[in-house]
């Protein structure tokens, strides 16, 4: 009798996994989206001649091998911009060694000179602006391009979009998850 027991007891053990993945498989779904940031279809940002606020050109192209955080807004940033510009600089830095793969910038929309105060804020960051207006054409946006932050991957291919109003510890998870897994260094 102790045998029988001892054998069932066995084939439980042995069993207990399979049946175990089996019922987690069919009946417990965890949550299919782990992203904080809202996915977007792979697609190359334009490659066009940009400006710095000075004059100076700079190619699109320059930021290519990094991870790009974009953030749109006019020279006359406001506390929705102010707060995007410290969003990006901490999420940069919260990545400890692997900050050196994130570059951060700040695409102008208009012609006038952004505030040196907010500029000073923010040492490494790009202020660019685009003549075109051809990266701020190709974003995409529940309602303005200005309202979101963009995440460019090395490649140049656009590929993620946080929400208006982020949540920057969520950020930093997105921005971690990605810079864990890439093969980019």
């Amino acid at each position: 009798m102790g045998n029988r027991r001892t054998l069932w007891l066995l084939l439980a053990v042995c069993a207990a996994p399979i049946v175990a993945s089996y019922a987690a498989y069919h009946f417990w779904r965890p949550s299919a989206q782990v992203n904080y940031g809202t996915l977007l279809t792979p697609r190359p940002l334009p490659e066009v001649d940009l400006v710095t606020p000075k004059g100076k050109p700079f190619r699109s192209s320059e930021l290519k091998g990094t991870w790009v955080l974009l953030t749109i807004a006019p020279s006359r940033c406001d506390k929705s911009c102010r707060d995007r510009l410290v969003y990006l600089r901490q999420v940069r830095l919260a990545q400890g060694k692997e900050s050196e793969r994130i570059e951060r910038v700040w695409l102008l929309t208009d012609n006038a000179a952004p505030d040196a105060g907010v500029v000073a804020e923010h040492p490494g960051l790009h202020v660019l602006r685009d003549p075109q207006q051809a990266i701020v054409a190709a974003l995409p946006a529940s309602s303005a391009p200005a309202d979101h932050i963009y995440v460019v991957d090395p490649l140049g291919n656009l590929m993620m979009r946080f929400p208006a109003d982020p949540d920057p510890r969520r950020m930093l998870k997105d921005m971690s998850r990605l810079l864990r897994h890439s093969k980019w260094k």
